[in-house]
């Protein structure tokens, strides 16, 4: 049932929600940065990587449904995911998305040579991208790795060769075109 989605209180409450939750009434994701930075992480029980488990797989699974699968009550399943959450653990809850039957028929990964110590600066010019899914930081021959999703290999050229290529602490990029591609399944 929707009312007995994530967004159900430990006793099947709505936890009110925040402005600019992703969807209304989940717990509302923090950012990591800032979090816990006084001390390591608090360690994982077996309990806590079920449920991690269990929400990758299924990210909509209800707070009841968790709770019955771990074999704790739905209080405890409510204040781990919430403590999860406030961790920095569970980043945010989101779609599988067919890139291709979304309009965006064109994938490539990005490998960019950037100026040395401009990393920061690079990573805001990118997440301003459209279609720009994943960033990295890497070692190697290159800097980073970004993976876009376009309409089409025009919009890509010309995300490419005109967005990427005027930033000015871009000193080189190298477009690697996805010609299929395939999400693993949680379960596998």
């Amino acid at each position: 049932m929707a009312s007995e989605r994530m967004a159900d209180g430990p006793h099947g409450d709505r936890p009110e929600g925040r402005p600019g939750d992703r969807q209304e009434g989940l717990p509302r994701p923090r950012d990591p940065v800032g979090d816990r930075q006084e001390g390591l992480p608090r360690p994982l029980d077996s309990i806590d990587r079920d449920i991690l488990h269990i929400l990758h797989t299924d990210g909509r699974a209800s707070i009841r449904a968790v709770a019955e699968r771990v074999h704790v009550s739905r209080a405890n399943a409510y204040a781990r995911i919430n403590r999860l959450i406030d961790d920095g653990v569970i980043r945010g809850f989101g779609a599988r998305i067919n890139h291709e039957r979304a309009g965006q028929g064109a994938s490539a990964y990005i490998t960019l040579k950037i100026v040395q110590n401009t990393w920061r600066t690079v990573r805001e010019h990118l997440r301003t991208l459209p279609g720009a899914s994943h960033i990295a930081l890497v070692s190697g021959d290159f800097d980073v790795l970004l993976l876009v999703h376009t309409p089409d290999n025009r919009a890509l050229r010309e995300l490419v060769l005109t967005r990427l290529q005027s930033i000015p602490e871009v000193l080189s990029t190298r477009t690697l075109l996805v010609f299929e591609e395939d999400d693993l399944d949680p379960e596998s």
